[in-house]
């Protein structure tokens, strides 16, 4: 477990943006199984590659016209067991952090892993998210 202090501004990169945090496995699958439209998880890091890459690239992404109906995140080495039951969702793919994931309608449809985004710039991550965005997300908003 790392220390609050450490992590708060880690986390706050995403929460300052719009992200909201899912701590327990029950408001992971709250998120994630019950949302119509489409929905960014990130799995949010204490490493270089979330600090240097991930956020900063998604916060980039979301700036883009098409974007997501809904934000999540959970931050692994804190939130523990909402980040073990995150990554049920992301299967078949093997535990990854950081990593973001995009869903449409319940379904995994986009996924960047930590060797998608490790040794990658900003501008890259966003550019990876801002294609998919375009792909599956659209200007209009869902209703829920």
């Amino acid at each position: 477990m790392y220390p609050l202090q450490l992590i708060a501004p880690m986390k706050a990169e995403l929460t300052d943006i719009g992200f909201q945090e899912l701590k327990t496995p029950e408001e992971v699958d709250q998120a994630l199984s019950s949302q119509k439209g489409t929905l960014l998880l990130v799995i949010n890091s204490v490493c270089g590659c979330a600090a240097g890459a991930a956020r900063p690239g998604v916060k980039l992404a979301l700036q883009h016209k098409n974007r997501p109906n809904f934000l999540f995140t959970v931050f692994a080495g804190v939130d523990k067991e909402a980040t073990q039951r995150a990554r049920q969702y992301l299967l078949p793919y093997p535990p990854s952090s950081p990593s973001i994931a995009l869903f449409k309608d319940g379904n995994l449809v986009h996924f960047l892993e930590r060797h998608h985004i490790e040794g990658k710039s900003a501008s890259m991550i966003a550019q990876n998210l801002m294609l998919a965005f375009d792909q599956y997300c659209n200007l209009e908003k869902v209703e829920v």
